[in-house]
């Protein structure tokens, strides 16, 4: 059955309420900006979590909410997923062990396996091997509820790094420029790549290619309307694609991803797209996602005309940039993938010194938040392939 059409109001938005934002004040007025975004974030989570959702139970999903939330870790979410757990009638047992991170103390086996994977997910997420994978077919999970586990664990690692974001930024409110933002963009770290150059390091490259599912892809021919309907929403190349027609067991929550992927990277305005492609780059160099790394620094030399910070990157995201301001971008990608719950008002001043205003830092925190929950499900759900000619 599909799921119902997910209307969005503002006033009832989790994000904002969790932060504490309202209306009037400056970072509710730059996040909503991007309502499409704030619209497709909370799109998710109502999707995640309908009740009529089919495989994972709702009480199952609040687990894994709260045990993600609570090792990441997320406090202001970890309370609202203990709530709701309990709300929709989560055992005792059952929530105490989300709360332990002892997965292995679940009395039923496949809480247990979907909680291992979590844990895989979230604390290091390369670790999502195909042997992870197929422990949850292995455990009685079907493979709409493995995409539907797998979307709500990216989602929570997105979810937990925008909501750090957005409270340094609500306590870095008020604070101006710092006086070395004019100088910011002056190369001081030149990098010795040429635009077309081939860029191998550590595993990391930037040559093209393909990505394979592990599990069952849906048949196009067999699809529904509106599993063709989202995909065809989704990307121009989705209906060839193993990544598309894989997510699109749960087209519903595919929807609401790909319209907030889109809005991130592409919307007008704001900081320049090659920069938001960089900070995706970091953040999927830091992860070790070697496919989504290949994508996104082909996007970055399509839109600068350059390469040089990328064979920086792969070689070592701590050091790279080839200006201040692309150093700073690096830095807070950085920490924001390993260290959200450091992530302050000083993190947010250090943009701020190098020139980015409030607008250009939300699209470098949704940027970098968005690949928590891309690079997961390209880690997770398959693998890269080196295309040849």
């Amino acid at each position: 059955m599909a799921q119902q059409p997910i209307v969005y109001d503002i006033n009832k938005d989790l994000v904002d309420q969790l932060v504490g934002l309202t209306p009037g004040s400056q970072t509710f007025d730059v996040r909503h900006k991007r309502d499409k975004v704030a619209a497709a974030t909370q799109g998710s989570y109502d999707a995640l979590f309908d009740p009529a959702l089919p495989g994972l139970s709702l009480a199952d999903r609040l687990l894994v909410a709260l045990y993600a939330t609570r090792i990441t870790p997320s406090p202001l979410l970890a309370a609202h997923y203990r709530a709701r757990a309990v709300e929709a009638g989560a055992a005792a047992a059952d929530i105490a062990v989300a709360e332990s991170g002892k997965p292995a103390d679940a009395a039923n086996p496949q809480l247990a396996a979907v909680l291992e994977f979590t844990r895989k997910l979230i604390e290091k997420p390369v670790e999502g091997d195909e042997a992870a994978l197929k422990t949850l077919p292995a455990a009685g999970v079907s493979t709409p509820a493995v995409v539907t586990l797998s979307q709500l664990i990216a989602f929570l690692s997105y979810q937990t790094r925008l909501v750090a974001g957005l409270v340094a930024m609500k306590a870095a409110e008020g604070q101006g420029a710092g006086s070395a933002a004019a100088e910011a963009t002056a190369v001081i770290n030149p990098g010795n790549t040429e635009p077309g150059d081939v860029i191998k390091a550590h595993g990391f490259t930037n040559e093209v290619l393909e990505w394979k599912a592990w599990l069952d892809v849906v048949n196009v021919d067999t699809a529904t309307p509106e599993q063709i309907a989202v995909l065809e929403e989704s990307h121009p190349k989705a209906k060839v694609s193993d990544y598309y027609l894989f997510l699109v067991h749960q087209p519903e929550i595919l929807r609401q991803r790909s319209t907030a992927f889109n809005a991130i990277m592409y919307a007008p305005g704001g900081m320049s797209r090659a920069e938001r492609e960089l900070g995706a780059t970091v953040v999927s160099r830091v992860n070790g996602c070697v496919y989504c790394a290949s994508v996104h620094a082909q996007r970055f030399e399509q839109l600068a005309k350059r390469n040089d910070v990328i064979g920086q990157v792969f070689e070592d995201p701590i050091t790279a940039g080839t200006t201040k301001r692309e150093q700073a971008v690096g830095k807070f990608s950085i920490q924001i993938t390993e260290a959200q719950a450091d992530v302050n008002a000083a993190s947010i001043q250090a943009l701020k010194d190098v020139g980015l205003n409030e607008g250009e830092i939300l699209d470098l925190l949704h940027s970098d938040a968005i690949f928590a929950w891309a690079n997961r499900l390209m880690l997770n759900l398959g693998e890269p392939v080196l295309v040849t000619v």
